[in-house]
């Protein structure tokens, strides 16, 4: 298919009018099969509208079989944990699950701190989510438990509910760290209701606006956030409780103002053995009491405080599992279901606030260890969460005189494949600068604003730039390739060549109503002719016609008004006329007596009929330029959806070009776009879907065969 090729007869080509030219392109010009506009195709594989599922009835349906797939959809040990291959895969979790235990003992420890919280409940959160996701989740190889940027989240929401000092004095440590322990737990059942609220509803696409360099920005900047709120336990000074935009400045800020202040760091051992605590005033780990605490009711009274930042909590916590999930799962060859995985770490952060764990997420660093260590299931998970009740039963008290500067060590250690992250600046900054972008102000929001409002200002951001994105597409004019039917950009295509008397328009984004105004700019703009001054011009002389031939037909009235008066009485009737003359004159006398309105009205209807040349173009008539094409084609394969907005804009596109006489097609348009435009009463009268078409090169050859409009179908479109 496409354009006959023939060298030889180029440079007689060249000499020929562009009408005979064009003439010659449009006999040469063919297709191995019919032409096919959007009737001809809806005919032919005979279309219809999809028919609509009523999932909500399946929903409502109650049966045995019913209740069973729901029960193994919501619980999926029974599904796998039958199939256990005992003998392959157990010693690899044994083996994977007591690795995982040796990090999550000090992990939990460290990370109780940046909760503000005593390091006992890290390991109550060590403990119980681990072993509810062990029943629940879906993924195999994500290690869940405390991890740092959930942690420092919940710290800066404990820290401004029970600050560390009030009016610069120091309160009873006792009872704050209970008030701490209130709002963690609390927080995390408010998270856990909206991570199991949002998966029962199907919400787990929500994590999708949150893109790569968003969450790799804002695990970066709260990388950040940790190591300075470690510094005063490395150091070992008593900081200002800093909380709100610009809190880490301020933090840094006292830190370098206290650092002549700093003592001596030691670990457990000699800690215990020279009296630190006593002797140098170091703070230790301090009181781990052994066993279980009961589970205890959140405090509904804190849920008006918290509902927002749990809301927060809840999105960072399940966009960073989801993410890992699906790392693995694409590395193992399994499927991870986002709207199960979310119900899960909802419920373990559910029952593991009840029970005065804070909420928690899946950590990297360990996830990666029970994968390298021959971890297979979350066998290894649960038996990381039995070791970890071993010590919080028995072994607790061994930590009771481990330095606070200690666990701030593992912490930091632990920020390094994060703190790495900041490598993306160059590396986006070859790949993708708009990325880039979002990863900067995701960053630097984070770090100025703190967590909760860096968070809001990176989505607000992430998804204000993807509008702007869309409203500056990339539009281009289409010219085949030789020799096929395919159309590419003349401007990066040097042998795509543009067909004559055709223009070919494409836009690389959907038309909706933030950029429909950009599109009708930019295809009049490509086409090389300025269509509304033609308009304009064109009106204005074909209202300057209208008006002199009405001051003509005053001018022939006042005239035949001064003839007729002047004749009198002379004018006499034959009274043997006959009856047919009579009738004639009497028609003629009517045509003597019309009103200049009457003719007025005459001369404007048949105005543009009178102004057309000899080839029935008006514009020519009337003096004005031709645009060099008789036909445009919309490549409107990019349409996803199409609003009332777009609606108009290509009504008015068929409006504006068919003033200046050129006919306009529509090609590549999906079965989605096709309905929606149905729906929207596009197509009527004069717009009908003989101008939609199949393909481009479809649109291109019915184009060559048919230069005017479109046979039987009136041109005349209402402009809205």
């Amino acid at each position: 298919m496409g354009l006959a090729d023939a060298s030889g007869p180029r440079d007689t080509q060249a000499l020929l009018s562009a009408t005979q030219a064009m003439e010659l392109r449009r006999r040469d010009y063919h297709m191995e099969r019919p032409l096919l506009n959007q009737e001809h195709l809806e005919e032919l594989g005979r279309w219809g509208s999809a028919p609509r599922t009523r999932q909500w009835r399946t929903w409502l349906q109650c049966s045995h079989a019913r209740a069973r797939a729901l029960l193994l959809q919501h619980l999926p040990v029974l599904v796998w944990l039958p199939r256990y291959p005992v003998r392959d895969w157990l010693l690899g979790d044994l083996l994977s699950g007591l690795s995982v235990a040796i990090m999550q003992l000090p992990q939990g420890l460290a990370y109780a701190l940046l909760a503000g919280l005593p390091p006992v409940f890290g390991l109550y959160s060590s403990f119980y989510p681990v072993f509810i996701y062990f029943l629940f989740g879906t993924s195999r190889h994500i290690s869940v438990g405390t991890f740092a940027v959930m942690s420092v989240m919940v710290g800066s929401v404990t820290e401004s509910l029970a600050p560390q000092a009030l009016n610069d004095s120091m309160i009873n440590e006792t009872a704050r760290d209970a008030a701490r322990v209130q709002v963690a737990s609390t927080l995390s059942v408010l998270v856990g209701l909206f991570q199991v609220g949002l998966g029962l509803i199907h919400f787990g696409f929500v994590v999708t606006y949150l893109s790569e360099p968003l969450v790799r920005g804002y695990t970066t900047a709260a990388a950040v956030q940790v190591f300075v709120s470690q510094l005063k336990y490395v150091f070992g000074l008593h900081l200002s409780s800093h909380s709100g935009p610009l809190s880490l400045i301020y933090t840094v800020l006292e830190v370098c103002w206290k650092l002549p202040q700093s003592k001596l760091i030691g670990a457990t051992g000699i800690s215990y053995g020279m009296g630190l605590k006593h002797r140098f005033d170091v703070d230790v780990v301090g009181n781990i009491p052994a066993g279980l605490v009961p589970p205890a009711a959140p405090n509904t009274q804190l849920f008006s405080k918290l509902v927002g930042s749990a809301f927060t909590i809840a999105v960072v916590g399940f966009a960073i599992a989801i993410s890992l999930g699906k790392i693995f799962a694409l590395r193992h060859g399994y499927r991870v279901d986002s709207n199960q995985e979310l119900v899960a770490l909802g419920l373990s952060n559910l029952i593991g606030g009840i029970f005065q764990c804070f909420p928690v997420s899946c950590s990297m660093s360990r996830s990666l260890v029970q994968e390298s260590t021959g971890g297979n299931s979350q066998v290894a998970g649960a038996i990381s969460s039995l070791f970890i009740l071993l010590i919080i039963v028995k072994l607790g008290e061994l930590f009771h005189d481990l330095p606070k500067a200690v666990l701030a060590a593992i912490i930091i250690v632990n920020l390094k494949g994060m703190l790495r992250q900041l490598s993306d600046v160059r590396s986006l900054w070859k790949a993708n600068q708009a990325d880039l972008l979002i990863w900067l102000v995701t960053f630097m929001a984070t770090i100025l604003l703190n967590l909760d409002l860096g968070l809001v200002v990176a989505v607000i951001f992430s998804l204000v730039l993807v509008v702007v994105r869309t409203q500056m597409p990339h539009y281009s004019v289409l010219g085949q390739v030789p020799d096929t039917d395919i159309y590419r950009d003349v401007a990066e295509y040097s042998e795509a060549k543009e067909v004559l008397g055709v223009k070919v328009f494409r836009s690389s984004a959907t038309v909706y109503f933030a950029n429909a105004e950009f599109y009708s700019d930019a295809l009049k703009q490509r086409c090389g002719v300025d269509v509304d001054f033609l308009i304009s011009q064109k009106k204005k002389l074909l209202k300057k016609r209208e008006q002199l031939k009405l001051k003509q037909l005053q001018k022939e009235e006042k005239l035949q008004k001064q003839a007729a008066s002047s004749k009198g009485a002379s004018v006499s009737i034959n009274v043997n006329s006959s009856l047919e003359d009579m009738r004639s004159n009497n028609v003629e006398d009517c045509k003597m007596m019309m009103s200049p309105g009457d003719k007025m009205e005459d001369a404007t209807a048949n105005g543009q009929e009178d102004s057309k040349a000899p080839d029935g173009s008006i514009l020519k008539a009337l003096g004005l330029p031709q645009p060099d094409f008789h036909s445009l084609i919309l490549d409107l394969g990019a349409l996803s959806f199409v609003d009332t907005v777009c609606l108009k804009s290509l009504k008015n596109i068929f409006h504006d070009f068919r003033e200046i006489e050129v006919e306009v097609y529509m090609a590549a348009c999906h079965s989605p776009v096709v309905s929606q435009l149905e729906a929207g009463h596009f197509f009527d009268a004069s717009i009908t879907k003989k101008h939609l078409f199949a393909s481009v090169h479809d649109a291109v050859t019915f184009a060559l065969q048919h230069p005017r409009p479109v046979p039987d179908s009136p041109v005349s479109v209402t402009r809205l």
